[in-house]
């Protein structure tokens, strides 16, 4: 979970510097929690764009350069195009999160970097068993690296993916994933490629 995760935490979690990976293009942090990350980063970075979306309103309170907003990723879209789009622990949370990882993959600049927690276990097919090898190769094959002792997927410059699964629901009642956290199952049937 993500709720009050400061940047020290970001370095940790996803391995990577946001302060120095938000270049010109800025950084978009999905599931962005209180907002904190975005918060301190706006001190130390130049006049970019610092953008966090969550689905509750618990924002800490900011000076004005940072962009928090309230919404859902299921249908939420941006016509920006990032250098960093960060996810911590929150694709746990999303049913259709192979639908939002492609999404997000056209939200990235040319040479930007998306980087989050994935749970490649949580990924169902339509009997409740974890696609495994299957799907990390198809992520592997749209240009995802994908790191399973980590737990976390990242992608380097802006794409289409398409990926071959169609999305069927998810299990709201899942339980407890790896973080101890509730999480949801995503339910997906394997589709050939357009």
């Amino acid at each position: 979970m993500n709720r009050g995760r400061g940047l020290d935490s970001y370095r940790r979690e996803l391995g990577v510097d946001p302060v120095a990976s938000a270049g010109a293009g800025g950084w978009l942090d999905l599931c962005c929690g209180s907002g904190r990350a975005l918060i301190e980063a706006a001190g130390l970075v130049g006049d970019v764009p610092l953008v966090g979306v969550d689905l509750v309103d618990c924002f800490a309170p900011s000076a004005g350069r940072v962009d928090l907003l309230v919404a859902s990723l299921s249908d939420w879209e941006t016509d920006g195009r990032f250098d960093l789009i960060t996810c911590v622990h929150g694709l746990h949370y999303v049913g259709d999160r192979l639908g939002l990882l492609a999404r997000a993959a056209t939200w990235l600049a040319e040479d930007g970097l998306l980087v989050a927690d994935f749970d490649a276990a949580a990924v169902r097919d339509p009997s409740g068993q974890p696609w495994g090898r299957r799907l990390t190769g198809a992520l592997r094959a749209a240009g995802f690296d994908y790191d399973s002792r980590r737990r976390r997927v990242s992608l380097r410059g802006g794409r289409d993916v398409r990926l071959p699964y169609a999305y069927l629901g998810a299990d709201a009642a899942a339980g407890p994933n790896y973080t101890g956290q509730e999480a949801v199952h995503a339910h997906y049937a394997f589709v050939a490629t357009p």
